[in-house]
Order: C-alpha cells, then structure tokens, then sequence
C-alpha cells in the first residue's frame, strides 16, 4: 500500500467531497475539491509558503479568514490575491508571490 502524501482527511461516510477539479500550483498539476479555499489546496499539498516578503521571508496561513493578508497569491495572473477568501475553480493557475506587486484590479 503506498502512502498519501495528501494533508487531507481520508474519506469516509462522514466526509463529502465537492467535484474533483484540477488546478495549476507554480506550474505543477493539483488535484483539489471544489468547496475548497486556494489555501486548503496549499494545506492539503503541504506547500507552506504562499507569498515572500520584499526582504524574501517566507509567509503562509496565518489568521485563515482574511485580515492578516500573510496568504497573498497571484491567481490567473492578478497578485494581491487572498488564498484563504478565494474558492478554487478548475484550471486556476496559481504561483505564488514574491515581493509586493501592483495591483491590476
């Protein structure tokens, strides 16, 4: 039996998942949920860092509900994006970000 390498809870009776979507992460093939938070997809995958500061320190989750801003992404190529406030589509392209970036929005 090989071993999961996924974060995520095993499924059983109790646990309903959405569809099974697929999402691009710094140009690498995730499968995830739908229902699920761009950074339940980085728990789950165990990508810990999201963002670097301009100084290049690492940041991830932190607060998990949108006021901390530690979990900034680019998605489908606009920066400054919350991971913890944005549901996951398929065929989302995330990377993450480095450094502060303009805004496009």
């Amino acid at each position: 039996m090989t071993k999961s390498t996924s974060g995520r809870l095993p499924l059983d009776k109790n646990i309903v998942r959405g569809k099974q979507i697929q999402v691009e992460v710094n140009g690498k093939l995730h499968t995830a949920y739908e229902g699920e938070t761009v950074a339940a997809l980085f728990a789950a995958e165990k990508l810990s860092a999201m963002r670097t500061t301009p100084e290049g320190e690492p940041r991830g989750i932190y607060c998990g509900m949108g006021i901390c801003f530690d979990c900034l992404v680019v998605i489908n190529e606009i920066p400054n994006t919350r991971a913890c406030m944005t549901w996951l589509k398929d065929g989302m392209k995330i990377s993450t970000q480095e450094g502060l970036k303009a805004s496009h929005r």
